[in-house]
């Protein structure tokens, strides 16, 4: 199995919008979702909800050696080189959509302990928007907002490509989100959620994907170290500190 990125650049706006309208190629690129980013809850009508030069590239790799050369030779990658991105292993998959249907269910026991990536991928269905909006950005706050999570951001591609990446510090501390264990009157948000979703779906398609980080490059927005130790590393200390961040 190959592997993925999660990028993260401000790039000049023709060369975004150029990405945005046609996604790139390149020799060992699988498959790319170029989005607009997004900042968690903000208002529906707001220049935060869809940040054109702020761009979230999410892609699938046959190797590292094909990220590396994308990177250093491709106009795209060249601008997200200048930005941070996060190179991540495939562990999980919940449901399901087109391009990324050939991942495998599961790649075997992961440690509850260990810190995860989750991206979700959606399809909106239009006439459900704004449905998909009234009960999506109160789950938006929830996990900007949560304890456990390091870097946690939304993307969009108009007109109905939705995605969302976050950082967790343990994949035990995703799944207590995800299934309302939490504590405090904003805890079941994500569950209720995903129940009415489940009554009337407001997707084409939607999956969501679970990652180990492998390793983290650059910096956005002035930060970086944003990935959690393993259980069993060496506690950072001083600059190298774990910070905390949300776009």
């Amino acid at each position: 199995m190959g592997m993925h990125s999660f990028h993260l650049a401000r790039v000049p706006l023709g060369r975004a919008l150029g990405a945005l309208l046609r996604a790139p190629a390149a020799p060992g690129l699988v498959h790319v979702e170029v989005l607009a980013g997004m900042q968690l809850g903000a208002p529906v009508v707001s220049p935060r909800r869809m940040q054109v030069r702020n761009l979230a590239v999410f892609a699938e790799w046959d190797d590292e050696a094909a990220l590396e050369a994308f990177l250093a030779e491709h106009p795209l990658g060249r601008a997200l080189s200048s930005g941070w991105h996060v190179r991540l292993a495939y562990l999980r998959r919940w449901g399901e959509v087109r391009e990324l249907a050939h991942l495998p269910a599961e790649t075997g026991r992961t440690d509850p302990a260990e810190p995860v990536v989750a991206v979700t991928l959606a399809r909106v269905r239009l006439p459900e928007l704004p449905r998909f909006i009234r009960w999506g950005r109160p789950v938006e706050r929830q996990v900007r907002d949560h304890p456990e999570t390091t870097l946690a951001l939304a993307a969009m591609r108009p007109p109905r490509t939705v995605s969302t990446f976050s950082i967790w510090t343990s994949s035990r501390a995703m799944t207590g989100m995800v299934f309302g264990r939490d504590r405090g009157d904003t805890a079941r948000r994500h569950h209720e959620a995903m129940a009415e979703r489940d009554r009337r779906d407001f997707h084409r398609e939607f999956t969501t994907l679970r990652f180990r980080p492998l390793s983290e490059h650059g910096s956005w927005q002035g930060k970086s170290h944003f990935i959690p130790p393993r259980p069993d590393a060496q506690p950072r200390t001083g600059a190298d500190a774990r910070r905390r961040f949300f776009t």
